[in-house]
């Protein structure tokens, strides 16, 4: 079925059976210190038929650690550690290579070091600029680590040389100021990644996988161009390197490059290119999410093999399930970072909005139950995650829906950027095979006889006391395309008012759908024209002339998802959409919104006022049972629209039956 995604490859001596690498992820496991509990996150995506894993990445000295307290491989106790995760994982049938990651001048302590003391934009500390003996110090140290990842039964190693990280500082006069052997011509500037590289092979031997992560665009001033990345690639495979990984921008880079909003394999065309520069096998990366998009990558020859990460959080099973002609059952990655990235750069364990279980597999293991007839109310997130789980585990499951399954994840999916919202409704509808759906406003007559009641009628728009509010529309109103006028306020800022505003200024189709319409809204250019394919930003006119608006005296925003927030704030900014804080209102009148802002009370002409001032829980049934149910979603909780946390309450609630 899917041909050149299952055919073997052979790196080094080790064949593997697929084209498919589960690439990187910084998860928190191993900083958790519970072995055990890493090998079953591993183990359960070797279970699933990824043909080679790449584990987060690992330190290969303190200064190198991404955070204080980083995992890496740094004494003989982190190889018996590690041996526990490549044992494992052998056993399941699988393999794993482990990614050697020293952060440079992003990793977060005052001990950080780079090629030149540039501080970099998203870290408060200075690097040191290592000396002769420095730089000789990490080189030993990163092979020291491949060498111990050897040890400890790794089948291989990703040496990380991409995102902006420290063998990336080295390579662009953006970061590298030296003006010694490792500074100056390009020559100079690449040789420590080769040198890395080099006495890694040497250290390891001819059999072992080595995997040279390599920037193809950074997407920040005076990066590397193409012919550097070309040459740096030539030389790299000269040195050793067994397969090249392609990495996209680095981290400081104002261009998304994972978030759902870029379009499904944006930057295959740069892999592309990478593969007619080198004689080793290639691999695609970013925004590559279902086996139809991975098979189309090798089908036209864009590269040899296929890196996808988040999707293998989405679901553990993906490459069985498309070996088994079972692709409609593959949970899909929405590409939203809520519990994956956001999770990581806030400290917390990563998980996955889709999979609650990601990294938490034995809090979801499955129990032995007694059968019982459960009524679930609400095919929203919440009663969609829990009449599935519950039919899974063996219960006869019957779902109530007044409207369209769904729910809220309806409303998210009209959003343009939020495109991949549909492949979460539609996989919620094949799953629900197991589970009677009646497509009825239920009543508490329906619900009597069964053992478990669940309410999951989710939210209603909170009401606004503001006088004139009945000349208002509400964002369900609108998102369901209601008729909107040119000149619109909308009263709210939070992730519901964002998604307005964004619907409300889109001007044709979205260029979430159209990588080149994409290019030319972020200002993606071609490092075969321009070093770092960086170029200038070509706006796209607003459909609307838009205001969001908000009570709260700060930058309207500032509660949006961590990795994605800042994206969503630069293309309103890109659309003209003014957005104000501090702002109250005192009516809604036939001629607009009149505010109050800085103490002065003004009109603001608007043709439509639209009301995001948050949600209340839709208790009704709830109440009418008088308690004798289980409440989830966002009818226990109403916080702007939750799916992650409506998700993993209705996967919860079930293993409790």
């Amino acid at each position: 079925m899917y041909p050149h995604l299952l055919s073997p490859i052979t790196l080094g001596s080790v064949t593997l059976p697929n084209r498919v690498i589960m690439g990187s992820m910084h998860t928190g496991l191993e900083e958790a210190g519970d072995w055990g509990r890493v090998a079953r996150f591993y183990g359960e995506r070797a279970k699933g038929g990824v043909g080679l894993m790449v584990t987060g990445g690992m330190a290969p000295n303190l200064e190198g650690g991404v955070f204080p307290g980083a995992a890496g491989v740094f004494s003989g106790s982190d190889v018996a550690n590690h041996r526990v995760v490549t044992d494992h994982v052998h056993g399941e049938g699988g393999r794993i290579a482990m990614q050697i990651l020293h952060a440079g001048r992003y990793a977060y302590g005052r001990g950080c070091v780079s090629a030149s003391a540039v501080k970099s934009p998203i870290s408060p500390f200075v690097p040191v600029a290592l000396d002769e003996a420095g730089i000789e110090k990490q080189i030993s140290d990163i092979v020291t680590a491949a060498v111990r990842a050897q040890e400890a039964g790794y089948d291989g190693v990703e040496v990380m040389g991409s995102e902006g990280y420290f063998l990336n500082q080295f390579l662009v006069r953006h970061v590298n100021r030296r003006e010694d052997r490792w500074g100056g011509s390009y020559e100079n500037r690449m040789r420590l990644p080769v040198e890395v590289v080099r006495r890694v092979r040497a250290a390891v031997g001819a059999d072992f996988i080595v995997i040279y992560r390599i920037s193809l665009i950074d997407l920040v001033p005076d990066g590397s161009s193409w012919d550097e990345v070309a040459t740096l690639a030539r030389a790299v495979e000269a040195a050793g390197a067994s397969v090249l990984n392609s990495g996209i921008g680095w981290h400081e880079a104002r261009v998304p490059t994972i978030a759902t909003s870029v379009p499904r394999a944006a930057f295959a065309w740069l892999t592309a290119r990478l593969r007619g520069e080198v004689g080793i096998p290639v691999i695609a990366s970013n925004r590559i999410n279902t086996p139809e998009v991975a098979e189309g990558i090798l089908a036209g020859g864009q590269a040899d093999m296929v890196s996808m990460a988040r999707p293998f959080l989405a679901d553990a099973g993906f490459v069985r399930k498309a070996r088994e002609g079972r692709a409609a059952e593959i949970a899909p990655c929405i590409a939203c970072n809520q519990a994956c990235l956001d999770h990581t750069f806030s400290g917390r364990m990563t998980s996955c909005l889709v999979n609650p279980a990601a990294c938490h597999e034995a809090e979801f293991d499955a129990v032995s139950v007694i059968r019982k007839r459960v009524a679930v109310v609400g095919a929203g997130p919440a009663g969609l995650a829990c009449a599935v789980k519950a039919a899974e585990l063996g219960h006869t499951v019957v779902l109530f829906e007044k409207g369209a399954i769904g729910g809220q994840l309806n409303l998210a999916r009209k959003v343009p950027g939020k495109e991949e919202f549909d492949a979460l409704v539609a996989w919620y509808g094949v799953m629900l095979a197991r589970v009677e759906v009646r497509m009825v406003e239920a009543t508490v007559a329906d619900l009597a006889g069964f053992d478990e009641v669940v309410i999951a009628t989710g939210v209603l728009p909170r009401p606004v006391a503001t006088p004139g509010v009945e000349r208002a529309l509400s964002y369900v109103d609108v998102l369901n395309s209601a008729p909107v006028g040119r000149r619109v306020a909308v009263i709210g800022a939070g992730g519901i008012g964002f998604d307005v505003a964004e619907f409300l200024t889109q001007a044709g189709p979205s260029a979430a759908l159209d990588v080149a319409a994409w290019r030319r809204e972020w200002g993606v250019g071609d490092p075969l024209d321009v070093a770092g394919g960086l170029v200038t930003a070509q706006a796209v006119p607003a459909a609307r002339e838009v205001w969001l608006l908000q009570r709260k005296a700060e930058k309207p925003g500032r509660g949006l998802g961590k990795t994605t927030g800042w994206i969503h704030r630069a293309a309103l900014q890109a659309r003209g959409v003014k957005m104000w804080g501090g702002v109250s209102y005192e009516r809604i009148t036939d001629a607009g919104l009149v505010i109050v802002r800085d103490g002065v009370s003004a009109l603001l002409a608007v043709d439509t006022v639209v009301l995001c001032a948050g949600q209340v829980p839709e208790r009704s049934l709830a109440d009418a049972l008088g308690g004798r149910c289980h409440v989830i979603g966002g009818a226990d909780v109403a916080a702007e629209l939750d799916a992650k946390r409506a998700i993993d309450q209705g996967t919860r609630l079930a293993l409790t039956f």
